[in-house]
């Protein structure tokens, strides 16, 4: 199996082969197809296995074929370290396809807000 299986956008294959992705993970095999139906998934699986893009790859196709003019994904994230790490994947899988992405969190002391001010 390849990511070419999923018949996902060029823009979003173009993106996966930039990065070197060829054959999805066994999380990726088998949420992918449950999240491309749109039906609701709970998963679990070991750190490194892919969980990040077994979802975001779904959602961006979405956004692909649907166009992204607006504000349409919101992606809660308990840690500021995973909004940035969610942030970061977003930007090189959709290098191609014009989406975007912004992380939001706390957690600072506010002096770099006082002084951007």
């Amino acid at each position: 199996m390849t990511f070419h299986d999923f018949n996902f956008n060029q823009t979003l294959l173009d993106g996966l082969d930039a990065m070197g992705f060829e054959t999805p993970t066994p999380i990726q095999q088998q949420a992918i197809p449950v999240i491309l139906s749109g039906k609701d998934l709970i998963a679990c699986a070991q750190t490194g296995t892919g969980k990040t893009a077994a979802y975001l790859l779904p959602v961006m196709n979405k956004i692909t074929e649907e166009g992204h003019s607006r504000i349409n994904t919101l992606i809660i994230a308990p840690t500021r370290e995973l909004a940035q790490q969610i942030d970061q994947q977003v930007e090189g899988l959709a290098y191609f396809t014009g989406i975007s992405s912004i992380p939001v969190y706390g957690g600072g002391d506010g002096n770099i807000f006082t002084q951007q001010l």
